[in-house]
């Protein structure tokens, strides 16, 4: 099974990404890229792949440097590098028959350059769908969970339950 890799261009997805485009814009850009990283790290956990956050030097200049944090691979360009560049380097030196590499972001000359290197592309409305619907199922596998503990710390066995619910259904049927 090939690991997956998931490279995400981090300034993309804050300007694509509603919540984050409205910090941005609110200049709390320093909220925007920790909203991001929480967001990403949640999504980590049922993502089942590696996930590299790649910020250029764009807004904080001479601060060159990569390190983990919340289970995500965070690197911070250096001064004069973008991040797409950085990104279409890392997708091609990454890739390989073991590895499948996806690179997020809506960037077209980016996403061109990182097909031509054999990684898939993911536009940044994409990833936000993705990551919308992960939360949904874990809501959804959660309430059900949640239903079938409650059934398990019933005080009746089956056959109470099946004779509650016969005479609900009595009940029931003479109120019609």
């Amino acid at each position: 099974m090939k690991e997956k890799i998931l490279i995400v261009d981090a300034y993309n997805m804050i300007g694509n990404w509603p919540k984050l485009a409205q910090l941005k814009k609110q200049d709390r850009l320093d909220d925007a890229r920790d909203e991001l990283l929480r967001i990403l790290s949640n999504y980590h956990k049922q993502s089942d792949s590696r996930i590299i956050v790649v910020f250029d030097a764009m807004y904080v200049p001479g601060l060159s440097k990569s390190y983990k944090q919340y289970n995500l691979e965070i690197i911070w360009t250096d001064e004069g590098q973008t991040a797409d560049s950085y990104i279409e380097a890392l997708a091609g030196k990454l890739q390989n028959r073991l590895t499948q590499v996806t690179v997020a972001t809506s960037d077209q000359a980016e996403q061109w350059t990182v097909f031509a290197r054999g990684a898939l592309r993911k536009p940044a409305w994409e990833l936000y769908q993705d990551i919308k619907n992960a939360k949904k199922e874990v809501r959804q596998a959660t309430r059900m969970y949640q239903d079938q503990a409650s059934v398990r710390r019933s005080p009746f066995d089956d056959l109470q339950l099946a004779q509650l619910a016969k005479l609900r259904d009595n009940l029931s049927d003479q109120d019609n």
